[in-house]
């Protein structure tokens, strides 16, 4: 095995990137599969339940108050509105918890990213490793998601197998974005900050409710901010709706992944390549 990775890294030596990057992403991965497996599914379960109890008495508590919401696509009820903005949220909660204070914890307290670094792994085979993970772990939160608002019947079209490619995106942009700050924060009260930002941002995202309750002003903030184009690419995939607006979703997501993984292997390897 020794030998294999040596032979790896030697094989990288004087190519494009090699000071970052060995070609080993796989084995950060396996790393986590094998810590999955032992205790860490209790998290997963745990955090894929919330969109669920919201869907469960948002849709069908308040949903019986509301009644039908009227769509470009015709009537359907409250539940059915609401199942895509809950979507969307249950691929950021699965890569956002993966990608903060797991890698706030491997980076902090158990200093694991450090003695990965002092093996042939490269800063960008950490980062594309753990991102690979969350993205795995926010697309297991859609897949599931969408079996279960397609068994309440909630589904109103066959694009809606298209929600989990759509959320799984979701999910990458989250997932980098949110490793890069991660790799910033320096204690649990610094890590406090991402809890502050994504609350609200849930709350007045128009997961709920359409957008057009808010004054003009609100309403261009809130459309800047990575859920709102989240649930926007997730609602026109599931609709199959495809034109330039999708394509400025699918845009949006891809500059939050490069960014994020552009600086998450910076800082690692300002922190731990010396």
């Amino acid at each position: 095995m020794t030998s294999n990775a040596v032979a790896l890294s030697e094989r990288r030596l004087g190519k494009f990137g090699d000071k970052y990057f060995a070609g080993r992403p796989q084995q950060v991965l396996l790393r986590n599969w094998l810590s999955f497996k032992s205790s860490a599914w209790i998290a997963v379960v745990s955090g894929f339940l919330e969109p669920v109890l919201y869907l469960l008495s948002f849709g069908y508590g308040i949903g019986e108050l509301v009644g039908n919401i009227s769509t470009p696509g015709g009537d359907i009820s409250y539940a059915a509105y609401i199942a895509p903005g809950l979507l969307a949220t249950s691929a950021m909660n699965g890569a956002m918890l993966d990608s903060t204070w797991n890698v706030f914890f491997k980076l902090n307290e158990s200093r694991l990213y450090k003695a990965m670094l002092a093996t042939s792994l490269g800063p960008l085979d950490v980062a594309l490793g753990e991102i690979a993970w969350a993205l795995m772990r926010g697309g297991l939160y859609a897949t599931a998601f969408t079996i279960i608002i397609a068994g309440l019947g909630l589904v109103t079209s066959w694009w809606a197998i298209l929600a989990i490619p759509a959320a799984i995106i979701v999910a990458f942009g989250f997932a980098s974005f949110g490793m890069a700050i991660t790799s910033f924060m320096k204690s649990h009260h610094q890590m406090n900050f991402f809890e502050i930002f994504l609350l609200p941002m849930f709350l007045f995202s128009g997961a709920f409710y359409p957008l057009t309750v808010f004054p003009g002003w609100a309403q261009a903030i809130i459309k800047a901010l990575p859920l709102r184009q989240a649930i926007e690419l997730v609602t026109r995939a599931m609709n199959g709706e495809f034109g330039i607006n999708i394509l400025v979703n699918f845009t949006y997501f891809l500059v939050m992944i490069c960014v994020g993984l552009f600086f998450t292997t910076k800082r690692l390897n300002a922190l731990f390549m010396k």
